[in-house]
């Protein structure tokens, strides 16, 4: 598949479109084909997929491609993190402007020039769409109904919201080029969350973020419960990292899962030794079961009844894991400032000595 040349395209800004890859033998062919099926015109594009050591066949189709496509290239991520394969990228791109791409998604054909027609008429520094996740199987499916919830997702809109508006951050997004030269790179620290912590510091410079809903991608969502699970879990514990580098970063939707979750465990703690505390447990999850029930019957409702049974397991893992994995980060940081401090206390006694 060629993408569309016109007479016109070298006015056109030049885009570098990024993908950060690992072991995604399952999802990279449908992403490269719905990139590489763009109606921007394909002499104003690069497409960059970073590939962090796969050891499947990933890196097989990618090259399978690159010998149709010469706009397409292969670039080495040895660190093999998603924030090191974008900043791996945005260093070689060419472009004007920066398209995000994760593998497990497939764009519409209109994407890129939708994304550069909005960089190029708003104040925005990032725009992106919402994130549509389409389930194959009857599990990633449910987790679809869940994650375009509001009860599931709080008010993070790019899930869920139809309006165009500025938000605090997006789904991948595609950025002006000059951001990165101003702001700083993706903070390679931070495993998971470095979207969010990118954004906040677009916000911070003084650009907005543009949620639009005609920008339009799809999603594989996790396929079974512990993947879901280890998922909400690592997004809850990057967040305190995140905080603890940006604590103005913090929005109510974050705090609600942990505020939840220490609620929960420490009514039940309380009630081995002061047993009326068992009727805060109580109502804690009373009120948690019966918010959960109603938000799974408004999405069976919409999205079929099948999945009634399985839904409110879905919602539970996305919150407690959240909730469980933000209180892990803030044990795993304490744990390591206690070390240093003693180490640093060693080292005075030794140097005192």
């Amino acid at each position: 598949m060629v993408l569309n040349e016109s007479p016109e395209s070298e006015v056109l800004p030049f885009v570098s479109v990024v993908i950060p890859m690992r072991n995604e033998g399952d999802h990279i062919r449908p992403c490269l084909e719905a990139v590489l099926g763009q109606d921007y015109p394909a002499d104003r594009v690069e497409i960059l997929v970073v590939d962090g050591r796969s050891d499947d066949n990933s890196r097989e189709i990618v090259a399978e491609y690159i010998q149709q496509h010469p706009h397409l290239h292969l670039l080495d991520n040895p660190k093999r993190t998603t924030p090191s394969a974008l900043n791996i990228g945005i260093k070689a791109a060419r472009g004007q402007y920066i398209v995000r791409v994760d593998a497990h998604t497939v764009i519409a054909p209109d994407y890129v020039r939708r994304c550069v027609e909005l960089l190029e008429t708003t104040a925005a520094g990032n725009v992106g769409g919402r994130m549509l996740p389409v389930g194959k199987s009857f599990f990633e499916q449910a987790v679809a109904l869940c994650t375009t919830s509001r009860f599931g997702m709080g008010d993070s809109r790019f899930h869920y919201d139809t309006r165009e508006q500025y938000v605090d951050t997006v789904y991948m997004g595609a950025f002006r080029r000059e951001l990165f030269d101003k702001i700083g790179l993706f903070d390679e620290s931070l495993i998971r969350n470095q979207d969010y912590e990118l954004n906040y510091r677009i916000r911070k410079a003084g650009y907005k973020i543009l949620l639009s809903p005609n920008i339009i991608s799809h999603y594989t969502p996790r396929s079974s419960l512990t993947a879901l699970w280890r998922q909400y879990f690592q997004y809850g514990r990057w967040k305190v990292c995140t905080l603890q580098k940006h604590p103005a970063s913090l929005r109510w939707r974050q705090t609600v899962p942990p505020l939840f979750v220490a609620g929960l465990v420490g009514s039940l703690l309380a009630g081995l030794a002061w047993p009326p505390a068992w009727w805060l447990f109580g109502g804690l999850a009373g009120a948690y079961l019966l918010a959960n029930l109603v938000a799974s019957t408004i999405s069976a409702r919409r999205g079929g009844w099948r999945y009634l049974p399985v839904l409110p397991l879905v919602f539970a893992i996305i919150h407690i894991g959240w909730g469980l994995g933000f209180w892990w980060g803030i044990i795993l940081i304490g744990t390591d400032y206690f070390i240093r401090r003693q180490i640093r206390q060693d080292e005075f006694a030794k140097d005192s000595f």
